[in-house]
């Protein structure tokens, strides 16, 4: 992970990108205790597209050109399948407020567990709402910072019905 970290570093000072943020699993498990997950998920800020037209090829060249190879939809990297997301207008909230980390020496971004559940709230899958729990039951939530990106994003009564509450009692 270091090294697709370093890359994407590279990628921001070389203006690929403007900014970017590991969210999903990888994520959460900075919030949480460890649990199974295969795969980093990077989203990505970029710049307004030209043509109304988003491109991901000039970030996997790249990576391509550090020797590392496709592999399904994900560009491997040390052995990690890396999975880039342009993001949306939630997403690039998320990677705004990213905490900023360390790891093996490379800076890098981390979405937050406010932002995270939103996401994984968002997506509704199974999975996804086991993570919520955790996130709510581990990672300190700033519940009154989680309420106000729900509530933008139109969030709310989905969070409810997945954790059974809402957030005054969640």
């Amino acid at each position: 992970m270091r090294e697709a970290l370093r890359i994407l570093n590279e990628l921001k000072e070389r203006g690929l990108i403007k900014d970017y943020a590991v969210g999903g699993a990888i994520a959460a498990l900075r919030w949480t205790e460890p649990f199974l997950t295969q795969d980093l998920d990077v989203f990505v800020v970029l710049e307004p597209p030209q043509e109304g037209l988003i491109l991901l090829n000039p970030i996997y060249e790249y990576f391509h050109s550090r020797g590392w190879a496709w592999k399904g939809h994900w560009i491997v990297v040390e052995g990690i399948p890396v999975d880039i997301f342009p993001a949306d207008p939630l997403e690039a909230e998320a990677v705004e407020h990213a905490a900023e980390i360390e790891y093996e020496g490379i800076r890098a971004k981390v979405m937050t567990p406010e932002y995270l559940i939103a996401l994984f709230v968002r997506a509704g899958r199974e999975k996804d709402q086991a993570k919520i729990r955790m996130l709510l039951e581990q990672s300190g939530v700033d519940r009154e910072q989680l309420r106000r990106i729900l509530e933008r994003y139109g969030l709310s009564e989905r969070f409810r019905r997945i954790a059974g509450s809402d957030l005054n009692r969640a």
